[in-house]
């Protein structure tokens, strides 16, 4: 396929600036496309659109396989091709090799605490989760601030979030208000935190989110054979012994996933409730689900072999979108260095 991009000076659909991208440590998956994907293809018709490649981010956590992070770039750009997120209307480039958004760190760790970024609940909650107590790289401890320089460098309004993240959007406001009183006037942009409707989806195991890292995901990129072998892995109702029995829906990873994404909601409706009634086994409420994640995948899968045909392509695409994101980023950061009086030339 070949892909196109619009020149920097090209109008947007919409007024509003958007910004949402991933850590490119792992191809992408079920959870990523219920919980920002599928949105991002709506709003590159509403918004001026940047998504992120963040490598920079990942490395936080990854620097004992820095090879992970570099081969997974456009494993993750392909995905995003794959869904329908279009170049020539939304701007995909990599965190990495704009230079301005370390430098607008910088600036901004003056501006917050050791002790606020400590109470971030999002950063605590990541600490415990990855294990590291004390033994925190310092990347990672500071990502908020981070953040913010990623968000404000594109002035964007909107950034699309899980509700664990919405205390990241809130200290990122926190930078930009602090900002705009040192210097005296509205530089940068507060953000507004977006949800989506569908939040994130628990792993086929039901034990925790679908995550990369556990092991518990359905790839947007996964074969027939590899759908089919995780939809029968999916957690059901450990009580549900007998066809007969009355079934639970709540805690059915079975039912969330078609929650999320059966269209035929009356049919859908029926079949919850005969299952909660008892009589309708699991393997019938398994066998709808594949059908469903088998039309779903199969033209994403089929989009996705076709990019991958042309890596340099692909790669192309993502030089052009990052030269332009570049230029944004680079016009914010003048205006921050002037309003701190670090313009001397």
């Amino acid at each position: 396929m070949t892909l196109q991009q619009t020149p920097a000076t090209a109008t947007a659909p919409g007024s509003q600036i958007i910004l949402t991208g991933d850590r490119p440590t792992g191809p992408l998956h079920l959870g990523h496309f219920v919980g920002s994907l599928r949105d991002r293809v709506r709003y590159q018709h509403e918004y001026r659109q940047f998504v992120m490649l963040a490598d920079s981010q990942a490395l936080t956590d990854n620097m004992d396989d820095l090879g992970k992070v570099h081969r997974n770039v456009v494993e993750v750009a392909l995905d995003y091709l794959a869904v329908g997120i279009d170049p020539t209307k939304t701007t995909i480039f990599i965190q990495s090799q704009i230079p301005e958004l370390t430098e607008l760190t910088f600036y901004y760790l003056n501006l917050v605490t050791v002790a606020r970024l400590e109470r971030n609940p999002t950063v605590k909650a990541e600490i415990v989760l990855r294990g590291f107590e004390r033994d925190i790289p310092a990347g990672f401890l500071t990502y908020p601030a981070s953040q913010a320089a990623d968000i404000t460098a594109f002035k964007a309004s909107v950034v699309p979030v899980g509700e664990d993240q919405i205390p990241m959007i809130e200290q990122c406001n926190e930078i930009v208000r602090r900002f705009n009183r040192t210097v005296g006037r509205e530089i940068l942009v507060e953000a507004k935190a977006f949800v989506p409707e569908v939040g994130r989806l628990p792993g086929i195991d039901g034990k925790a989110k679908m995550s990369k890292s556990l092991g518990n995901t359905i790839n947007l990129g996964a074969s027939a054979d590899e759908i089919r072998a995780a939809v029968k892995n999916v957690y059901t109702d450990p009580l549900h012994l007998k066809v007969s029995d009355p079934g639970h829906i709540e805690g059915n990873v079975a039912f969330t996933y078609l929650d999320a994404f059966d269209t035929d909601k009356e049919g859908l409706a029926e079949m919850k409730a005969h299952y909660q009634r008892g009589g309708l086994g699991d393997s019938v409420v398994k066998k709808r689900l594949e059908g469903i994640l088998q039309d779903l995948l199969a033209p994403i899968r089929a989009r996705r072999e076709e990019f991958a045909k042309d890596p340099a392509q692909v790669m192309k695409m993502l030089q052009e979108g990052t030269f332009k994101a570049r230029e944004v980023a680079a016009a914010t950061t003048d205006e921050v260095k002037k309003a701190l009086g670090l313009s001397y030339f």
